[in-house]
């Protein structure tokens, strides 16, 4: 009898933990739904002006003096930590920067430019880890070849503009999140609609050469925290990923690129962060073949005017960590976590300096001034040892081009190809002292007609600079 007593008692406990913890999860739920239908009901009742400001109209528009964004955020942001929901999400967030930080965190706006396989990941992160709104912009779709390296899509998203696709699996992670897409390719007329509302950070994961400076700019301008990415295609080791300045970063073509880029047309010399790696290209771009199978010009198939059409090999994890830097850099800031970046080790740049002061004086003994010099030390870097292996121009046979290319420094500067032309990165060639002179008192079409080869080949290295610096 008494063991009859107690299975009896056992089942009638079971029954009592099992309902106390069904009230528990129903209760939870209840709020949780309460709270999102308010959200929802504040969110049917905004609408947003070309300019990302809210517009509330009745009974919202005027809550104690707050505007429409302040009741919204405030629905959406202020005390969303007590939510148990949440805070359970972000648990080891709110560990790890301590609640006030995460709160921080939870009141940002991120603007996500470029939603590609870095992008991607960067946007993913940020949702996850707390970021209490998100501005996704890219006016591209989700190809079936980019599902090597984004961080959501799926086959069933093929085709769908790939900020719809964020916006559609973000709302299943972070659905307290407010997540706002825009199908639409950055430029002058978007900046005002992309860039207004006072974002916290811009994170440019743009791949493009012209809307990445126009971006960069713009933030700079605007006074806005910006990161950017670059080359991260055709990499393939992770701990070379660094982040610096633009000025310090190094063996990246599309930071050469961007740098001369936003020093020429804006003056902007640094002050905007990247992310790149110092790791040389394993491959190249390949050639482009239309259906026939034969190459064809890529420009036919433009989309944009102005994009090109690439085939760039990538190995899908390396944009990942790109996006995963991206975002870590972004939360420690927005959460005030101070974290110091490994300084990036450059090389010696006094022959540099001194090839690129002897310029500036050749300039100004031969044409009177220096005006038309248009390249820095960091383009006479680039010149000297990409371009001409640090040896004479006349002297390119040789494979010595080790620790003993600096051994005749001193019989070394850099000259215009063309004298019609300033002296920029794509009209100078390194010549020895006497080479110099006499290049000095002869034309290019007396190069041409009696040193063919040795014209060509000068053409062929200076258009490598034409193209590395898209010109």
């Amino acid at each position: 009898m008494s063991e009859r007593r107690i299975q009896w008692s056992l089942i009638g406990a079971s029954a009592l933990f099992g309902s106390l913890s069904t009230i528990a999860v129903l209760n939870l739920f209840s709020r949780w739904c309460t709270k999102m239908m308010v959200v929802k009901k504040a969110s049917s009742l905004v609408t947003f002006s070309k300019d990302g400001n809210a517009r509330c109209p009745g009974a919202f528009s005027g809550i104690s003096g707050m505007s429409c964004n302040g009741v919204l955020n405030n629905l959406c942001e202020t005390g969303l930590l007590k939510d148990e929901v949440v805070s359970e999400q972000l648990t080891r967030n709110i560990q790890f920067f301590g609640m006030e930080s995460q709160q921080r965190v939870a009141e940002s706006f991120v603007v996500i430019v470029g939603l590609g396989g870095v992008g991607s990941h960067a946007a993913s992160m940020l949702l996850r880890s707390g970021v209490g709104r998100l501005l996704l912009v890219d006016f591209d779709q989700v190809s079936l070849s980019s599902l090597n390296r984004h961080a959501v899509a799926t086959r069933a998203d093929v085709g769908m503009p790939k900020a719809i696709c964020l916006q559609k699996h973000f709302s299943s992670i972070f659905p307290e999140c407010r997540v706002e897409a825009k199908v639409r390719l950055y430029d002058e007329s978007s900046e005002e609609e992309i860039l207004s509302g006072k974002p916290d950070f811009v994170l440019d994961c743009i791949d493009n050469i012209d809307t990445k400076v126009a971006l960069l700019s713009a933030c700079v301008r605007r006074g806005l925290k910006v990161l950017s990415a670059m080359g991260a295609g055709a990499r393939a080791d992770p701990t070379r990923i660094r982040v610096a300045d633009l000025g310090e970063s190094s063996t990246d073509p599309l930071s050469r690129a961007v740098r001369y880029r936003l020093r020429k047309d804006h003056g902007i010399h640094g002050g905007v962060p990247v992310v790149f790696s110092v790791e040389k290209p394993k491959v190249k771009l390949l050639p482009f073949k239309g259906s026939s199978g034969e190459e064809e010009n890529p420009s036919d198939y433009q989309i944009v005017p102005g994009f090109r059409v690439r085939i760039l090999p990538v190995m899908g994890t390396i944009p990942a960590i790109f996006g995963q830097v991206m975002a870590s850099y972004v939360v420690t800031q927005l959460a005030g976590l101070h974290v110091l970046t490994e300084p990036v080790v450059n090389l010696d740049l006094n022959h540099y300096k001194m090839l690129h002061q002897r310029l500036i004086e050749h300039e100004e003994l031969l044409y009177g001034s220096a005006e038309e010099v248009l390249v820095g030390v960091e383009e006479v870097l680039y010149i000297v040892k990409e371009l001409w292996h640090g040896r004479s121009a006349r002297d390119q046979s040789s494979k010595d081009v080790g620790r003993k290319m600096w051994r005749s420094v001193n019989e070394l500067m850099l000259v215009r190809w063309d004298r019609e032309k300033p002296a920029s990165v794509s009209n100078l060639i390194l010549l020895k002292f006497e080479e110099a002179e006499a290049h000095e008192t002869t034309t290019l079409e007396n190069i041409k007609k009696e040193e063919p080869e040795f014209y060509d080949m000068v053409v062929a290295v200076l258009r490598r600079a034409i193209l590395d610096y898209m010109l």
